[in-house]
C-alpha cells in the first residue's frame, strides 16, 4: 500500500512539474479574445457555426437557435503508453460552445474551448481536469472560418 501511494505521489509530482504557468488575463481580456460581430443574421450566423466546429472535428452534442447556444466536443484522444508503463488510463478530450446573440445590427458570437483530460488508475481512482484554452489563435482561426463560412452561404 505504501509503495502504491509513493508511486502516486511521484507520478503527480511529475505530472505537475512539467505543467506551464497559465497566462492571466483579465475578463475583458478574455471576453474581447472570444467574442466577434459579424455582419450577417443570427440564422446563418448559427449554421455556419456549427458547420465550422463539424469542419474543426467536433461533434455537435446539442444546438439550440432559440437559445442561440451550440455545445461540441473533440474526438477522444488515449495515451496507450500510459496505461500500459503506469496502469494510468488517461483521456484527453476538447469541449467548444459558442453563444450567438443578436446585439444592435451585428450578430455576435462568443467561443469557448476547454481541454478536458480524465485519469483513472487501475485502483480505481478517477480524476478530471479542465482547462480552459487561452490561445489568442485558436479563437482567431475559428473566427476566420466563420466569416467564410458566413461569406459563402451569402452567395
Amino acid at each position: 500500500m505504501k509503495l502504491n501511494m509513493l508511486i502516486g505521489v511521484l507520478v503527480f509530482g511529475l505530472l505537475t512539474a512539467c505543467a506551464e504557468p497559465k497566462p492571466t488575463l483579465t475578463p475583458l481580456q478574455l471576453q474581447s479574445m472570444q467574442t466577434r460581430q459579424f455582419s450577417s443574421s443570427v440564422n446563418r450566423t448559427f449554421a455556419s457555426t456549427v458547420s465550422v466546429f463539424q469542419d474543426l472535428g467536433y461533434s455537435i452534442t446539442s444546438a439550440d437557435k432559440a437559445s442561440g447556444l451550440i455545445s461540441a466536443e473533440s474526438a477522444a484522444n488515449s495515451d496507450a503508453a500510459k496505461k500500459f508503463w503506469l496502469g494510468i488510463a488517461s483521456v484527453e478530450q476538447t469541449r467548444a460552445t459558442a453563444f450567438i446573440e443578436r446585439i444592435g445590427k451585428k450578430t455576435q458570437v462568443r467561443l469557448n474551448f476547454v481541454a478536458k483530460t480524465e485519469t483513472s488508475s487501475g485502483w480505481g481512482q478517477k480524476v478530471r481536469q479542465d482547462n480552459a484554452i487561452i490561445d489568442a489563435s485558436i479563437y482567431q482561426n475559428a473566427f476566420e472560418r466563420i466569416e467564410n463560412a458566413i461569406f459563402i452561404r451569402s452567395n
